[in-house]
């Protein structure tokens, strides 16, 4: 039993980077209608950053908070490159980013080379009963759900929140209403990439990362973002924690070599089930 409560933990604690990415993909698609096929590449860059500020003598906290700002910077970049162009349709956004994201391999591979880096995060343990739990996995719990805690906040309170919600349900209206509908795209794409960060810098100390890191990343964090349709932030959390504690045990009680084809799995059967109670929902 306690190895299975520690694997839940470990699951859980995966399950929150994972939803951080997912909340990425659902921010950037309810506003522009793009899938950020580079999403991956955020977490990879902010990782590597940090550990590179890291090993300059950085202390922890601003090598971090550097990591995920470089992301963020790398996320706008991509948005504009993506849909700075008026009239762009979603589907030739899409095939940039994909081709943004190749792009940022051979980036990666030029500044910080091809070998996985990592670094050291919050160490010691505590023990509750049998289960020995990692301070790092009660850190990125309890940042992913400030973060998360934070994005409500931004979303319910803040105009430029307002603005890109009023963008999601209606573009048009938005419009309308004087709201920038491109540049609230840019902004969506920079927080994806603030996002990504984030869940990079938190999973670096607990999974060394490289340039080709950012495929099973973004395997994961869509996946997991499938659950909501791509529209919903809560499920998006869900499908990443439910993608999270299942790849661990998985991984534990089978092979861990297979995680990105859970992963796969996982968006497949989402996708099936939708198919098949979508026509009932029409139907009705």
């Amino acid at each position: 039993m306690s190895e299975f409560l520690g694997y839940l933990v470990a699951g859980t604690a995966l399950g929150c980077t994972i939803a951080l990415l997912a909340s990425g993909f659902v921010v950037v698609h309810r506003v522009t209608g793009v899938v950020n096929f580079a999403q991956g590449m955020f977490p990879v860059v902010a990782g590597l950053a940090a550990g590179s500020l890291l090993s300059a003598h950085w202390p922890h906290g601003i090598a971090e908070l550097g990591g995920v700002a470089l992301a963020g910077a790398v996320g706008l970049v991509v948005g504009i490159v993506a849909i700075g162009k008026p009239g762009t349709p979603p589907l030739a956004s899409l095939v940039i980013t994909f081709g943004l994201g190749f792009l940022g391999y051979a980036i990666e591979i030029i500044v910080w080379g091809d070998q996985p880096r990592g670094f050291d995060g919050l160490s010691g343990v505590v023990t509750i009963g049998e289960v020995r739990i990692q301070h790092q996995w009660l850190l990125v719990m309890l940042v992913a759900a400030g973060t998360f805690a934070a994005l409500g906040a931004f979303f319910g309170r803040t105009y430029l929140g307002k603005g890109l919600t009023a963008c999601a349900a209606n573009p048009y209206a938005a419009r309308l209403a004087g709201i920038d509908v491109r540049r609230m795209g840019l902004y969506a794409f920079g927080l994806a990439g603030v996002l990504g960060g984030i869940a990079g810098v938190l999973l670096t100390p607990l999974q060394s990362i490289a340039f080709d890191r950012d495929v099973a990343l973004a395997v994961n964090g869509f996946a997991a973002a499938v659950l909501g349709g791509l529209d919903r932030p809560g499920t998006a959390l869900a499908g990443g924690l439910l993608l999270g504690i299942g790849q661990t045990l998985f991984a534990g009680y089978v092979d861990g070599s297979f995680q990105t084809e859970v992963a796969l799995g996982f968006m497949v059967l989402v996708m099936v089930v939708r198919a098949v109670r979508q026509p009932q929902a029409v139907a009705v």
